[in-house]
C-alpha cells in the first residue's frame, strides 16, 4: 500500500525527506500504522483522509520522524559553544543578549544542554536567550514538559543532571532556571516566512536534518540557515554534514569534533592525506576497500570477513545480513537490511550496509544517504567514513573526502591508544 509514490512525495513537499536518506521501508511502517489507526483497507481511502486532514498529515509526519537525541551529544560542540559564547560578548561589549538557535529541536534536549553549557561557563541568564523550533508540535510539547527518562542521559559524565535537574518519579525534571532560557515553537525550515522578522543568531544548531534532503533541498535549507546565522556567526552541524558545507562556501572553525563552521573564518589548515588504510579487522562484518572506488559495478568483489557470535535476534539478523552481502546477494542482503529497520531500532550498521549494497549497484546517490545516516547515528564508523570518503573523491569532492579520511585515521589511533 505505502508504496504509493503520492506518500513519497507528500513527505518531499511538506517536511523536505528525501525516500532515499531512510529507505522505503520507514515510510511504508508508518503509512502501514496510521492506515490501520483509520481502518483504511486501500491506498485510495489513506490518501483521501490524509488530503482531508491537517491532523492527519501531522500524524503521519510524526511517525516517520523518530527523534533520536540526548543531552549534550557531541560534547565537545557545547564546551566550544561556550569558549566561543564568552568570546563573543567581549567582542560585541556586552551590549546585548546573545541569540542562539537551535532546529530541529526535537524534544528538546539540545536547547536545554546549550542553556546549561552556557550556565555552566559562567554567563549569567540575562547574556543569552535559546530558541528551539522543531517541525512536530508533538516534540515541542514533550520539550516544554522538561520531565526525561534514562535514555535522555548517556555516557559517563551525568554531573550537569545533579546540578540542573530535580529526581521525581516520572523522571528527571528541567531546573526553571535552565528552562527560562529557552523558548520553544513549532516550525519548519522550509517555510519562507520562517523567523522572517528576527535578528540573526549568532549561534545556530542545525545537526543531522541536511542528510535527509536531496541536494536541491540542502541548498535551499543552507540558504536559509545561512541568512539566519550572524555574518560574524557560527553554525553547529551534525559530524556527517561537513562536507556538504565546504562545498556551500563555509569554513570549520578548525576545532576537531566541535563540527562548527563559520563563513568569515580564516581558513583551517588541509587536513594531512590520509591514504585508505589497509585491511584491518574491525569491531563488525564489514568489507574494507581496498581502491579509491571500489563498489562502481555488482560485480565488485567483496571480501568476507567472519560476523561476531550472534547474541540476540538482532544479532542474527545482523550476520545474515553480512553474509548475504559477502556472498553477493544483494537483493536478499537488502531486503533483510529492510526486515531489521522494520522490528529494530535504527542502527548505524544497517545504514552502512544499505549504503554499501546502493554503492555495489551503482547508485552513488543513494549510497551517500546511506552512510551519511550511518554516520548521524554513529559518528566514528570507520568503514561508512572511509566508503563516503571514497565516494566523494570519485565524485571529485577530494576536500571533503580528505576530511573524512582524516576523522577515520583518528578514529582509529583513539582506538589504538584506548587498546594499549
Amino acid at each position: 500500500m505505502s508504496s504509493d509514490q503520492r506518500f513519497f512525495d507528500f513527505l518531499k513537499e511538506r517536511i523536505g525527506l528525501d525516500v532515499a536518506s531512510v529507505g522505503e521501508a520507514i515510510i511504508e511502517r508508518a503509512v502501514r500504522q496510521r492506515s490501520m489507526v483509520l481502518s483504511a483497507q486501500t491506498a485510495d481511502q489513506y490518501w483521501q483522509q490524509l488530503q482531508a486532514s491537517t491532523d492527519e498529515q501531522q500524524a503521519l509526519i510524526e511517525a516517520v520522524i523518530v527523534p533520536e537525541t540526548w543531552f549534550f551529544r557531541y560534547p565537545e560542540s557545547f564546551a566550544t559553544l561556550g569558549r566561543l559564547a564568552v568570546a563573543r560578548l567581549a567582542e560585541i561589549k556586552q551590549m546585548r543578549a546573545l541569540r542562539i538557535l537551535s532546529l530541529p529541536c526535537s524534544t528538546g534536549e539540545e536547547p536545554y544542554s546549550i542553556a546549561m553549557a552556557l550556565l555552566d561557563a559562567g554567563l549569567a541568564p540575562h547574556q543569552f536567550k535559546v530558541q528551539g523550533m522543531d517541525v512536530s508540535p508533538l516534540s515541542v510539547e514533550r520539550a516544554r514538559r522538561g520531565v526525561y527518562g534514562k535514555n535522555s542521559f548517556r555516557g559517563q559524565d551525568l554531573e550537569f543532571r545533579d546540578r540542573h535537574f530535580t529526581d521525581q518519579t516520572d523522571g528527571y525534571r528541567i531546573a526553571d532556571r535552565v528552562r527560562e532560557q529557552v523558548r520553544l515553537q513549532v516550525g519548519n525550515l522550509l517555510d519562507p516566512t520562517l523567523l522572517a522578522n528576527e535578528p540573526t543568531y549568532d549561534f545556530v544548531f542545525c545537526r543531522n536534518l541536511l542528510i535527509y534532503f536531496d541536494q536541491p533541498t540542502q541548498k535551499q535549507v543552507f540558504e536559509v540557515l545561512k541568512g539566519l546565522t550572524h555574518v560574524d556567526g557560527v553554525l553547529f552541524i551534525g559530524p556527517a554534514e561537513g562536507s556538504l558545507l565546504g562545498r556551500l562556501g563555509m569554513r570549520s572553525i578548525g576545532v576537531p569534533q566541535s563540527f562548527a563552521f563559520s563563513r568569515h573564518a580564516e581558513s583551517a589548515p588541509e587536513p594531512v592525506f590520509v591514504p585508505m588504510p589497509a585491511p584491518i579487522p574491525q569491531r563488525s562484518a564489514a568489507p574494507i576497500p581496498t581502491r579509491p572506488r571500489p563498489f562502481s559495478t555488482v560485480s565488485a568483489q567483496v571480501v568476507p570477513i567472519k560476523p561476531p557470535p550472534p547474541q540476540s535476534d538482532a544479532a542474527d539478523l545482523l550476520s545474515q545480513i553480512a553474509t548475504l552481502a559477502n556472498e553477493g546477494k544483494s537483493l536478499e542482503a537488502r531486503s533483510a537490511c529492510e526486515r531489521y529497520l522494520q522490528s529494530h531500532p535504527p542502527a548505524a550498521q544497517v545504514f552502512y550496509w544499505l549504503g554499501l549494497l546502493s554503492d555495489v549497484a551503482g547508485s552513488a546517490l543513494e549510497a551517500q544517504g546511506y552512510y551519511r545516516k550511518a554516520l548521524y547515528l554513529e559518528p566514528q564508523h570507520p568503514q561508512a567514513l572511509m566508503h563516503l570518503a571514497a565516494l566523494l573523491e570519485s565524485q571529485g569532492d577530494v576536500a571533503g573526502a580528505r576530511r573524512l579520511q582524516a576523522r577515520a585515521a583518528r578514529s582509529e589511533r583513539a582506538d589504538s591508544e584506548r587498546k594499549s
